[in-house]
């Protein structure tokens, strides 16, 4: 397929009828990127989920984008609300993977005193780690409470503020999740991970403000250069993951049931309002609003860390929540489409919601200027705040990148950089590391990952969002 260059950081397969294709496909990259994008499957995938029934406009590709299962990883996909289809490889395994940030009034001088300590007892408050557990004292109806209606379920008792939905994507809780189809598997997996942060590349850090890109947007969202704040990266754990293997294997019959074939079977999907389709969104819903309420314990956790170290209660620390976004999820929003609002199921994977100022959806305090927009980069480049821009809505459906994204698989990185380069690289830059194992530092290496940098000046670049802060890692915490 021949690739036409539409700007500096724009590119364009167009849609061919004799291939099968229902759409063609939009690449946000600079030619390097593309480059490495197309040494995977990353094009190809693309390619692959225009022949999706129901597409509308085109399969896009963020510039953190790489392989994926069947569908890339930076890659957004939007489908007819009615006549359309869901496809869980299109949300992928960790559901509602996604990224908050809790901003305090501390500097970096008040951190530095005590960043040994505050690194232990994170540590230690927060469980990392494969099959990592803690035990809340939840029964399985707190479970199905949580799966069903969120983060506010536990807000309500006690673990966090009485506002904090407001400042989390969907408030917290999509509606429409259905715990009688969740798997039995996935409710077992489920009721001791609550609050944990998991392995691979979810992490906690403690960050310092290091630049102010645009002082009206940091002021609305309450940056300021040199503050601290907090990130967390993590998603639903090994329910979400539970409930998307269970399906994949379902849409296995419903394939040869309706005589589908696929160009890749990893790309299997059910049609809009059949059971199949109805079941896997009551349960992925469910996963969405477990990793929203799994984000808001850890914050809790965090908050009680930080008032164990500092001897302050969280309010006096300032401790509020900037934002909460979700990168792995599918769910309707209403999109102009040639013209006509049109409804439409977005699924975006490794991919962020990054709407602009006016947009119902939008927070009120923060409607004024646009969603923040939570990059994360790794463990020592630095991390992002953005804004979504109107071009968003014109461009992307509303989307923008969602991290660095990956330019060396796992096992690449484990066998090519040795754990004591990333230590020493950490050390040297004064990052205070926690880690579970020294093979994750391997995986997790910034040279295991594209420069988070470029990738944001791509989607700036490209009208998507705009750059208000870089935040520089003083503290990781990994599994």
């Amino acid at each position: 397929m021949e690739i036409t260059k539409i700007s500096d950081v724009k590119f364009e397969i167009q849609k061919d009828d004799a291939s099968g294709m229902n759409g063609g496909v939009t690449l946000y990259a600079t030619e390097e990127m593309l480059e490495k994008m197309k040494k995977d499957s990353t094009v190809q995938q693309a390619i692959n989920a225009t022949t999706l029934p129901g597409l509308v406009g085109n399969v896009l590709v963020m510039p953190d984008g790489h392989q994926g299962y069947g569908f890339p990883v930076g890659g957004v996909a939007a489908f007819d609300a009615e006549n359309g289809i869901i496809s869980p490889g299109a949300v992928g395994f960790d559901i509602n993977c996604g990224v908050r940030l809790i901003k305090t009034n501390l500097t970096s001088d008040e951190l530095k005193k005590k960043s040994k300590s505050l690194s232990d007892v994170l540590f230690r408050n927060v469980p990392t780690g494969v099959g990592s557990k803690l035990s809340l004292g939840f029964t399985q109806k707190d479970l199905e409470s949580v799966s069903e209606h969120g983060a506010g379920y536990v807000i309500e008792k006690g673990y966090g503020f009485a506002d904090e939905t407001e400042s989390i994507e969907e408030h917290g809780g999509l509606s429409g999740a259905d715990f009688s189809k969740v798997s039995g598997d996935a409710k077992k997996r489920g009721l001791n991970q609550l609050g944990t942060l998991g392995a691979g590349n979810h992490f906690l850090e403690v960050q310092r403000v290091d630049r102010i890109f645009d002082t009206k947007t940091a002021d609305a969202y309450g940056l300021a250069k040199d503050q601290i704040v907090i990130m967390v990266h993590t998603g639903s754990r090994g329910f979400g993951h539970q409930i998307c293997s269970d399906f994949l294997r379902t849409l296995v019959s419903y394939q040869e049931k309706h005589n589908i074939r696929l160009v890749d079977k990893e790309l299997s999907y059910a049609h809009v309002g059949s059971k199949e389709a109805d079941n896997y969104i009551g349960a992925m819903n469910c996963a969405v609003n477990f990793a929203f309420t799994n984000r808001q314990i850890i914050t809790h956790l965090i908050r009680q860390s930080f008032s164990e170290v500092f001897g302050k209660s969280a309010d006096a620390l300032g401790m509020d929540l900037l934002y909460d976004v979700a990168h792995n999820i599918a769910k309707p929003e209403e999109h102009t489409v040639q013209g006509r609002k049109q409804m439409l199921y977005i699924h975006r994977k490794g991919a962020t919601r990054a709407f602009p100022k006016g947009v119902e959806g939008v927070p009120k305090k923060y409607r004024s200027v646009g969603q923040p927009v939570i990059i994360p980069g790794s463990m020592s480049t630095g991390s992002y705040v953005l804004c979504g821009m109107e071009g968003s809505m014109k461009e992307s459906f509303g989307s923008a990148c969602h991290g660095s994204g990956r330019v060396m698989s796992r096992h690449q990185a484990l066998n090519e950089i040795p754990a004591a380069k990333t230590f020493k690289g950490l050390s040297e830059k004064g990052i205070e590391i926690r880690v579970r194992t020294r093979k994750l530092i391997s995986e997790e290496a910034e040279w295991a990952y594209k420069n988070p940098d470029d990738v944001v000046s791509v989607v700036e670049r490209a009208g998507l969002a705009k750059i208000v802060s870089k935040n520089i890692p003083l503290i990781v915490i990994k599994g």
